[in-house]
């Protein structure tokens, strides 16, 4: 196969020091490729961002540049609107592209960036945007298909951001959309010992700790509990600073767990490292997003550590989660305690979805997604017809 490059968003971290997602799977899919004796991926990444940097992949460094974030978020959807490029989104990527070019001709695996295709179309790079968000909710169908019209191929981490995506690319594009979906490390993520069934359950959350995420409804669910019966803990930040100061959103929480019965532990981010250990240390895993997550990697880690995992029944969760688990309408706290004292109540329960959970995990590890990925980028490669 031709060389694979990724390139991640400007100033993203290819570390495990941060929690973002992005780097998490290319990190995954550059692992399992070379465990499927495939050759070594290459990723584009800022010099300045940090360090150490995962080893599954080799550095293409480049000096970012720093542009206006009005620019990209006001200006550009305005000019899109008048069929004129996107000077902010141009600009922000051009020390990126650059470092491409000096590039051999390469698979660039474009993780949301949707500009890319376009800024390389006079080079023999063949582009694949890899979409984890609705990334054109701000393009015109006809600027999309304009913008779009030189990838080889769009992969999308489930299925039903794959049919929001179609609905977006113009007829011309349709064609190029795959779904491969995102997977877990279930050497790194694994079950424990098992906690004791004697004390309260302990239900964790972790992830980013923004009204999206949903954290004020699961502490809304939990209100009832007696502290015998329940504890919650609440892992993450706003943002990837574990020493940043309270929102005012992590500020309501904690009013609002002073009102409930079980008692709640809120911890900051945690980084890569410490994750496994600390998902071994909870009986449950929820996930009560209230916005269509395209595919929650949280979900996978939780599956993968055994964990009965309850979550909301919205955008690609449902495909993660595949027939383990328990899921929830988004936004409903009666439904998601309904939920939980069900697992409260059957212990065995807890132990039958924890080992399906494990069981689905296994079977959509990162090998399982880089050969779905290899199939479309095969199909792409130099020599076939794309």
């Amino acid at each position: 196969m031709t060389r694979v490059i990724h390139t991640i968003t400007p100033w993203d971290h290819f570390s495990p020091r941060t929690g973002s997602a992005i780097p998490t799977v290319v990190d995954g899919l550059a692992r399992a490729a070379l465990a499927c004796g495939d050759d070594r991926h290459a990723v584009v990444v800022e010099r300045s961002t940090f360090q150490p940097r995962y080893d599954s992949a080799d550095a293409i460094e480049y000096s970012g540049r720093h542009v206006s974030a009005r620019a990209r978020q006001y200006l550009d959807p305005a000019l899109g609107r008048l069929a004129l490029p996107r000077i902010g989104a141009a600009a922000y990527f051009r020390p990126l592209i650059a470092a491409l070019r000096s590039e051999p001709p390469s698979i660039v695996l474009a993780h949301n960036a949707p500009q890319a295709a376009w800024l390389l179309r006079d080079t023999d790079h063949r582009v694949v945007l890899y979409a984890h968000n609705e990334l054109l909710r701000t393009y015109t169908r006809r600027e999309a298909a304009r913008a779009l019209a030189p990838a080889h191929a769009i992969v999308c981490v489930s299925g039903d951001l794959a049919r929001r995506t179609r609905e977006l690319v113009g007829r011309a594009n349709e064609g190029k959309v795959h779904v491969v979906g995102n997977a877990v490390d279930t050497t790194g993520f694994a079950p424990g010992a098992g906690r004791s069934e004697d004390g309260p359950m302990r239900v964790m959350f972790v992830g980013r700790v923004v009204p999206a995420k949903g954290v004020d409804t699961l502490l809304r669910a939990v209100a009832g509990f007696e502290r015998s019966e329940l504890e919650v803990v609440v892992v993450g930040s706003a943002g990837f600073d574990p020493s940043a100061p309270l929102t005012e959103y992590e500020t309501e929480l904690r009013a609002l767990a002073a009102t409930s019965g079980p008692r709640v532990d809120f911890r900051p981010f945690v980084d890569r490292t410490g994750l496994p250990g600390l998902l071994r240390t909870a009986d449950v895993l929820c996930v009560p997003s209230r916005w269509a997550e395209p595919s929650g990697l949280t979900v996978g880690e939780g599956l993968a550590t055994g964990l009965p995992v309850v979550a909301s029944r919205v955008g690609g969760i449902p495909e993660a989660i595949g027939p383990a688990g328990l899921l929830v309408a988004p936004d409903d706290p009666v439904e998601l305690e309904a939920a939980l004292r069900r697992l409260l109540d059957d212990p065995g329960l807890r132990r039958r979805i924890g080992r399906a959970g494990r069981d689905w995990a296994t079977s959509h590890d990162w090998a399982w997604a880089w050969r779905h990925l290899r199939d479309v980028l095969d199909a792409v490669s130099p020599g076939r017809d794309g």
